[in-house]
């Protein structure tokens, strides 16, 4: 089988002689003409059937797959299976494309800013396409990784597309590194100029004039990418989708039009277009990374690049955290440990410039945190508000082994008083029929026994239920600090325990992919309520930052938690698509139902997401929102029944296990 028949990048293809083709999860179901054109799009619960041409059934999960069919067929779709049946055995062929999730290969560059504009500007031969399909997360591969070295090495089978556009930059580490996003969308060279620039064949755009460049890149990104979702609606995938409905009568120019133009032309269209217009639009960005201006910053960035993350330097405000911001409290259930109290009251130094300080117990307030999901910081201090990220949580999942079967989790309880929250949290994980999980538990472990458990377990997720110190972690028969270790063979973690900051970046920087700590004391009642919090999220497939970003608004405790590692990090795909959180409103005769969408490893900004919740209703670009009017109870109940997912409430989480909406009367 030879992937000419397909009209779509595949990876791997075969035949099959068959009557019928059963899928058991959810997908988008998109059908194709034989030139790949798309013609239709199905919903949960209906039907298409189709002569003998030639035709493609495109489905649309964490792995793409395209049916080529010639025989006379039906096809179903349901909430979570798709059925294909034929009228009789015939051949039909399979071609599948991953989501390019490892780095094809790897550059090397001195420390030259010069040497660099040529490395970064390599990455963008990670792009399967440079028309607006670029948009599609599928369709832009992993960049590949950058060293540094002594000398510029671009590996020979890295093919960098050819787009006449190029960015004009001072040779600057910063400069550099601002502009390594939309140079990698683009397909652009970075070149060394006087001032920073957009130059294409038709005309140049001057950048960051008034204002600092990451600003004025980080805008030009965002609205680049909207108005390319909304024109790529004239390629392969003709989608109804909802940002084309609202915006599409106030553009300049006909999409289809600008579709088959260049992609010069293209630029010179979009950005004729106000900004204010198009972003109130923009899905929410997953990621705005602070890498420090230094030479190892540029090893950071195809991580960051492949997530479409926004560029910043560390700039901010250093805080007293452990003075005005922690003060005692009365201890919760029992526990003895002191609160630690959010405080709007944080004393503050001035602001500091980029490179001052190297202790990582200075505490930082980035200057933007507010753009984004997650807000990574690369700098030596400790965010707040931010994550605390690191390169070796990135480098620890490139050798990531395929998902389970089942998802491996180890549940630790070091102290007795504490033994409520392991017994929710056994119920927790586990609750989802179509992916087992196995739950291991221990009690009162010793530092031997956590060393061996942390170093040869191979465990999934960790969630580790005791104390903690900056110095270790609380075992039977004293602490362990996970710095004394060489390597941890972990996955996720979630250390619910006080002060275990330390330790979670020790984790991080040895073997993990990423996970939760804290900065100071916390009370045993509410750390109860994040653990479960978080342990629902993870398990319905939420990535790190989603379930720390819900579990802060909607629990007591969550603003004492931060991320260690990396955001994206998670320990199960979610069930039908993006995973969402749900707020429901009763209205005078009906109901307003409002979904919150969030990113994942599978399915990244530029993914449409359809809430299956009544006919008619448009495709919404995901990361965002979804606004579902005029529902009735029969609709709400039938979408409660089959949804099973986490719902705000007065500004707590209900978790629903298929109940009606009798619940919100």
């Amino acid at each position: 089988m030879t992937d000419d028949q397909f009209c779509f990048p595949i990876d791997t293809a075969c035949s099959i002689e068959t009557d019928s083709l059963v899928f058991d999860q959810r997908y988008f179901v998109d059908i194709h003409d034989e030139s790949g054109q798309s013609n239709r799009s199905l919903e949960a619960g209906e039907t298409a059937t189709f002569e003998g041409e030639t035709r493609f059934i495109g489905l649309c999960g964490p792995i793409r797959v395209y049916c080529r069919i010639t025989a006379p067929g039906r096809i179903e779709t349901g909430i979570n299976s798709i059925h294909i049946t034929f009228d009789e055995p015939t051949t039909v062929a399979i071609g599948a494309r991953s989501l390019h999730e490892q780095p094809a290969a790897t550059i090397r560059t001195p420390d030259d800013p010069d040497a660099m504009m040529q490395a970064v500007s390599a990455m963008s031969s990670a792009l399967k396409t440079t028309t607006p399909e670029r948009a599609w997360p599928s369709l832009r591969g992993h960049p590949p990784l950058i060293e540094r070295g002594s000398d510029l090495e671009i590996p020979s089978e890295l093919d960098e597309p050819e787009t006449d556009i190029a960015i004009e930059i001072p040779p600057t580490y910063k400069d550099v590194y601002a502009v390594s996003p939309l140079a990698f969308y683009l397909g652009a060279e970075i070149r060394s100029g006087p001032d920073p620039a957009i130059v294409t064949d038709l005309a140049t755009y001057d950048l960051a004039v008034g204002t600092r460049l990451e600003d004025d890149v980080a805008r030009i990104l965002k609205h680049i990418f909207l108005l390319d979702c909304l024109v790529r609606t004239e390629g392969l995938y003709r989608d109804e989708l909802n940002e084309r409905s609202e915006l599409e009568s106030a553009l300049p120019f006909n999409l289809w039009e600008t579709y088959h133009t260049s992609l010069s032309a293209q630029l010179e269209r979009y950005l004729s277009v106000s900004f204010d217009l198009v972003e109130p639009h923009v899905p929410r960005w997953p990621l705005t990374a602070h890498v420090p201006s230094t030479p190892d910053g540029v090893e950071l960035l195809p991580f960051i690049v492949n997530e479409l993350g926004i560029v910043r330097e560390p700039r901010g405000e250093q805080i007293d955290i452990n003075g005005a911001h922690q003060q005692s409290a009365e201890s919760g259930s029992g526990s003895g440990e002191a609160q630690f109290v959010r405080s709007a009251d944080v004393r503050r130094a001035p602001v500091f410039s980029p490179g001052d300080g190297d202790d990582d117990l200075n505490f930082v307030e980035p200057a933007v945190d507010d753009e984004s999901i997650e807000h990574a910081w690369f700098g030596s201090q400790v965010p707040h508000g931010a994550s605390k990220a690191t390169i070796e949580a990135y480098q620890n999942q490139l050798s990531r082994r395929a998902r389970n079967e089942s998802i491996e989790i180890l549940l630790i309880c070091n102290d007795a008083r504490m033994i409520d929250e392991h017994d929710v949290l056994d119920e927790a994980y586990g609750t989802r029929e179509t992916l087992p999980f196995d739950v291991h538990s221990e009690f009162g472990v010793s530092t031997d026994q956590l060393a061996t458990l942390l170093t040869e377990g191979g465990y999934d997720f960790l969630h580790y239920i005791g104390h903690a110190t900056p110095d270790g972690l609380e075992c039977s028969d004293g602490h362990l600090d996970v710095r004394s270790l060489s390597s941890v063979d972990l996955g996720v973690f979630f250390l619910n325990a006080c002060q275990s900051y330390e330790q979670g970046l020790a984790m991080a920087r040895r073997g993990a992919f990423g996970g939760v700590g804290t900065l100071g004391d916390i009370v045993n009642e509410y750390a109860v309520e994040t653990g479960e919090t978080m342990a629902r999220l993870l398990n319905l497939g939420f990535p790190l930052r989603a379930a720390l970003e819900l579990a802060r608004e909607t629990t007591v405790l969550g603003d004492q938690y931060l991320i260690v590692g990396d955001g994206s990090a998670d320990i199960a795909q979610s069930d039908g698509g993006v995973p969402s959180v749900l707020e429901i409103d009763r209205l005078r005769h009906d109901y307003q139902l409002t979904l919150w969408s969030y990113p994942t490893k599978e399915f990244r900004v530029g993914t449409i997401s359809d809430p299956n919740v009544q006919s008619g209703t448009q495709n919404k670009l995901s990361p965002g929102k979804t606004i579902v009017d005029d529902l009735d109870h029969a609709e709400l109940d039938t979408y409660m029944t089959w949804t099973k997912g986490p719902i705000l409430q007065n500004g707590s989480i209900i978790w629903n296990d298929g109940f009606g909406p009798a619940t919100f009367d």
